[in-house]
């Protein structure tokens, strides 16, 4: 059941946004190492920017052209499950090139490739750069990227296993808004690696300094804002839009995916974080189930 929800699965309007990357790789990227002005200069500068993806996603689209004939968008949903980067690249392009007729956006990967087509979606994706292009010579930067990829898969995985135990139907869109939950940090370790380090190297020094004031303390802005401001250029779905907005926490279906997110966070490391209990109480009240059986369907979840 799990499998399915996952498979059925946004940008500017057409004419302001084009897919930027249809020649291929870019190499030797501009980064940034001095932090913009304000939230405007920051949307600006990522409102066009490349994404990269990973490059086993990157390899398992150039497999799908090959055999183009044999494909549709459940199996091209399939393939990108697992890349936070991929699937805000599609959501961002469909939303920019949704045709007139449709009064709303596709809200899932599989969605956006129906909307598009299987020959299109090839033409418009690919061949694509890769993260491990981009930060080949900076492996730290690498590796961190790499932290907030899997921890992204991981509460997409969580969020997607309560919304099932919670029957909604939305299933597909939470899974997609866990697993977009932190793509501005993620762009961020690609565009500014530097500054991503500075931001890690802040809160090791200090382990009372939060996210969000370390990040407006270097960047002038934090990072859930500006992935907000984002989402609204790049006019993703209204219900991504407000279930990967942590201050509609009351909705149930964004409740669910901060859920998710904490568990995530908190058992990054390990499962033995003080804060375990109290997320898993919290998810019990979620899904309306006893504490034990909570703590056993988590674990299963992440096995």
């Amino acid at each position: 059941m799990l499998a399915a929800a996952q498979d059925r699965g946004p940008g500017d309007r057409k004419g302001t946004y084009d897919e930027p990357d249809a020649k291929g790789p870019r190499m030797n990227p501009k980064r940034l190492n001095e932090p913009l002005r304000d939230l405007a200069a920051w949307t600006a500068y990522f409102h066009r920017a490349e994404i990269p993806v990973l490059a086993r996603t990157a390899a398992a689209i150039e497999g799908l052209r090959e055999n183009e004939d044999a494909v549709d968008a459940n199996l091209v949903g399939e393939s990108v499950a697992h890349d936070p980067l991929m699937t805000l690249r599609v959501l961002r392009h469909a939303s920019a090139h949704r045709p007139a007729r449709m009064l709303t956006d596709p809200e899932t990967v599989t969605a956006a490739v129906v909307m598009m087509g299987i020959g299109p979606f090839f033409r418009a994706f690919g061949p694509l750069p890769t993260v491990e292009e981009r930060l080949a010579d900076l492996p730290a930067a690498l590796q961190g990227l790499h932290d907030v990829l899997r921890r992204a898969y991981r509460a997409a995985n969580f969020a997607l296993g309560f919304a099932v135990h919670r029957m909604d139907t939305d299933a597909a869109v939470i899974h997609h808004a866990a697993l977009l939950h932190d793509f501005a940090e993620m762009l961020l370790w690609c565009h500014a690696p530097a500054l991503s380090m500075d931001l890690v190297a802040r809160q090791r020094a200090d382990p009372t300094l939060r996210s969000s004031a370390a990040q407006k303390q270097l960047l002038h802005v934090t990072l859930g804002d500006l992935q907000q401001s984002l989402m609204r250029a790049w006019r993703l779905p209204d219900l991504l839009k407000r279930i990967t907005d942590d201050r509609h926490a009351a909705h149930p279906s964004t409740r669910n995916v901060v859920l998710a997110i904490r568990l995530a966070r908190h058992t990054e490391h390990g499962w033995d974080n003080p804060a375990v209990p109290d997320d898993v109480r919290d998810i019990a009240d979620l899904l309306n189930l006893s504490p034990t059986a909570t703590q056993r369907m988590v674990l299963q979840l992440d096995g």
